[in-house]
């Protein structure tokens, strides 16, 4: 009886911590708004990739966080190849209206190349009239 009631607990862990895998993305991006030194949230990014033919192809919209995170673009899989130039439009526009704030930005695009498997975080640093950004990690 004990060793029945002993297995079951052991099905019951293995089932809820056991062997379920969270997803690995190879690139982030984050905002901070550094006119008020907070994250920028609810901030739409979207993610294109350069095809053969040198025209951009959409991959992926998502939304920043609470954070002014985006934690999960280019999910990597065991045969996954992400290699190639990208672009990250941020479409800032609408952040700064929601705070009522002039900007001499409606969005900011950033260009680079994942060359490697390696995890690449795209940060970017705004205010309503300059940005910068960086590889970060």
């Amino acid at each position: 009886m004990k060793t029945k009631i002993l297995f079951a607990l052991m099905a019951l862990l293995i089932s809820s911590y056991g062997f379920t895998q969270e997803s690995v993305f190879q690139l982030s991006s984050h905002i901070l708004d550094i006119s008020k030194g907070l994250p920028a949230p609810d901030v739409q990014i979207k993610l294109e990739k350069m095809n053969g033919e040198g025209h951009w192809a959409f991959v992926d919209e998502k939304t920043t966080d609470k954070n002014g995170r985006v934690s999960n673009f280019l999910e990597q899989t065991p045969t996954s190849d992400h290699t190639g130039i990208y672009q990250l439009t941020y479409k800032v526009k609408s952040y700064f209206e929601s705070i009522h704030t002039e900007s001499f930005y409606p969005f900011i695009v950033v260009v680079f190349e994942i060359k490697d498997n390696k995890h690449y975080h795209v940060p970017i640093t705004l205010s309503p009239y300059g940005y910068a950004t960086y590889r970060g990690n």
